[in-house]
This record gives structure tokens, C-alpha cells and sequence, in this order.
């Protein structure tokens, strides 16, 4: 049977009125999932035992089973998830004091072979479903309950290139935007991606006001391909012209992620490259951030965590330019921080059990 969470609202209006039930009960439902967060379909009272019938017909109200759990002395929480296929994705819950925000993956694996990431070491074994994907941050918001708190922001910043999942990502978008399920506001809804060019414009289409950040992580298209592969098959002025569209038509800032690799992509000679990247890409470099990340070291990769003394000095070379940016604070750097590394670990111990 189906899962409940695997439909948007306007797809469980369609399913319902396919088993002869009103548009309006998709309304209820929607409550008693995301407001009320109900895990039978007895616990929605104001359904006639008749409907109930129907929907346990058909349909799951499924979970994710917690495999392991890591808690940081700083707050942020990284669940380790096991999916139905004894597949494993993780989740990270951070704590701001603007809010609480939700890193969530949307692949089991990845293909984009980013060098510096944990994420892609096992390559991609599939996209996640839509109910995978909500049910990570509906297991963050039962944690919150507890705390009488809840999730203010997401990131689709995980395991995973959210735009190699893209209709699943954009259901999802909906399933937690809409007002009578969690309603977490578009703009407090970021989505990143490597650079796939077309999904970029796609994305420009989209009815919410969802930002938009760049894994950018290089001035250049020498260093970029030596780093991301994805370089070699869409090229910084082809991403820039895709941003450039997507500011036009969306009127949108533009974030750009750029993790500090100690010797690879710190000089301050990048950074005054990377000036001039943003400075000559017309709309966007007038409104757009830069997002300068503290690497999360992993034990199977080269590289290491740039000093704090370069990285303010990198920073500073932005900012005397006039360029938007923040140096982020770490966040769980005693636990298994990297993306992927706690679910790579994870995997490869049961490789060997088996």
C-alpha cells in the first residue's frame, strides 16, 4: 500500500475523489498529518468510520525507524534514518536563535562525485520518495514537540543533488509550504544545488518563492572541475547565465555556497577572483551572498579545514568589495558533521557484517 505522506494536497484530492470521498476531506486529513501529527487513521475523529475504512484500503500512515542519533554539545542533532530497503539517510537538526532549521537529503547516495564530500563515496542507489523525504522533517518536528518548539526553516541541503529528484523536491516544497500542513514560510525554504543548468531556469518557474543557493566551492572552471565533477558538463558561465535567468524572472537573491578548503581554494587570490566572478555576472552579482563554510574534515578525503585567521581573511577581501558575505558558524563539528559521513560509516560496516 501507498503511503499517505507520498501524495501533495492537490494529488490527495485527486485520490480521494477516485474512492468516491469529497475534495474537503483532503483538508482533515492534511491536519491530522502535519498539525496534529497522528500516526492512525482512528485518530481523525471528525472522519465517519466509513472513510476511515476507505483510507486503510489504500493507504499508510508509515515512519522512519531511528537507527542512531548523534547530539552535539552545541544542540544540532544528526538522526541516522533506516529507510524500508535497510537503506540509511541522515538528517540534521540545527539550532539558530532565529529558529530551528532542518537539513534534509533527498537521495540515498549521489552521483555528482563532489571530491571533498562523504555524500557520493557509495555513488547514488536511488531517489527518495516524497514520503521519505517529509517524514524526515516531520520526525525533527516530534522531537521539537517535545520542547513545545518547532521547525522554522529547511534546507534540501543533504545526502544528495536535490535537482536529479526534481519533481519529488518541488511536491515536497508544497507539502511543507502549504497552510494546512506545516506551513513553513517559501522563504524560509532554501534549496541547493551543484549547478545542473536546466533545472536552474525550470526552477525560475516554480509558483513558490523558494531560495535558491549554488554549491559554488571555486573561483575558477580549472579548480571547480578538479573539485566538482559537474563542472565538466555545465561551466561557471553557463551557471551564471542560468542565475542571471533565474534573477530576471524571479527578482530573487542568489546565495552561493562556497566551502574553504586549507590550500586548494583559500588564497586570497581566489577570493579576489571570486569577486570578479560575482562583480561581472550582471543581475545577480547585485544581489546575491556569499555563504563561506568551515569544511567538516572526513577521514577518507585529503583535504583539511581552512584556519580561522585565512578564512577572515578571505572574508575580508569580499566584504572590501562590496560583496555580501558570512563566514558560518560551525555547527556539530564533536559529532559526525560531514554530510554523509555518519550514513557512509553505516554502510560500510554492514558491507562487512554481511
Amino acid at each position: 500500500m501507498k503511503s499517505v505522506y507520498n501524495y501533495s494536497f492537490d494529488e490527495l484530492i485527486i485520490f480521494l475523489e477516485s474512492i468516491g470521498e469529497k475534495k474537503f476531506r483532503a483538508t482533515q486529513i492534511f491536519e491530522w498529518l502535519y498539525r496534529f501529527r497522528v500516526t492512525s487513521f482512528e485518530e481523525m475523529t471528525n472522519l465517519s468510520s466509513k472513510t476511515i475504512e476507505k483510507l486503510k484500503e489504500h493507504l499508510v500512515i508509515d515512519t522512519l525507524e531511528v537507527s542512531e542519533k548523534e547530539v552535539s554539545k552545541d544542540g544540532t542533532t544528526k538522526f541516522l534514518f533506516k529507510l524500508s530497503d535497510d537503506r540509511y539517510i541522515e538528517t540534521v537538526l540545527m539550532r539558530h536563535n532565529y529558529g530551528n532549521s532542518v537539513c534534509v537529503t533527498s537521495q540515498v547516495g549521489c552521483n555528482m562525485g563532489c571530491a571533498f564530500c562523504a555524500s557520493g563515496e557509495l555513488g547514488k542507489i536511488r531517489n527518495l520518495t516524497l514520503s521519505e523525504m517529509v517524514l524526515q522533517v516531520l520526525m525533527v518536528q516530534k522531537e521539537l514537540d517535545k520542547e513545545n518548539a518547532r521547525v522554522s526553516n529547511i534546507v534540501v541541503m543533504g545526502i544528495g543533488e536535490p535537482f536529479d529528484n526534481y519533481e519529488t523536491v518541488l511536491n515536497f516544497l508544497r507539502v511543507v509550504n502549504y497552510p494546512k500542513g506545516l506551513e513553513i514560510g517559501a522563504r524560509h525554504i532554501t534549496v541547493s544545488t551543484c549547478g545542473i543548468v536546466p533545472k536552474i531556469k525550470e526552477f525560475a518557474e516554480f509558483e513558490l518563492q523558494i531560495n535558491l543557493a549554488i554549491s559554488l566551492h571555486a573561483p575558477n572552471d580549472e579548480l571547480r572541475s578538479s573539485l566538482m565533477k559537474i563542472n565538466k558538463r555545465y561551466q561557471l558561465s553557463e551557471v551564471m547565465d542560468a542565475l542571471n535567468y533565474y534573477f530576471k524572472k524571479t527578482n530573487r537573491r542568489v546565495t552561493f555556497e562556497y566551502i574553504l578548503l586549507q590550500g586548494v581554494n583559500d588564497s586570497l587570490g581566489h577570493a579576489k577572483e571570486l569577486v570578479k566572478l560575482i562583480k561581472n555576472t550582471d543581475e545577480v552579482g547585485k544581489c546575491c551572498y556569499v555563504n563561506l563554510i568551515p569544511y567538516n574534515e572526513v577521514s577518507t578525503k585529503p583535504f583539511k579545514r581552512t584556519s580561522h585567521d585565512q578564512a577572515e581573511a578571505f572574508f575580508k577581501v569580499l566584504h572590501d568589495n562590496n560583496i555580501q558575505a558570512t563566514l558560518r558558524m560551525e555547527h556539530g563539528s564533536d559529532i559526525s558533521a560531514a554530510c554523509g559521513q555518519l550514513r557512509a560509516k553505516k554502510e560500510r560496516n554492514k558491507w562487512q557484517k554481511d
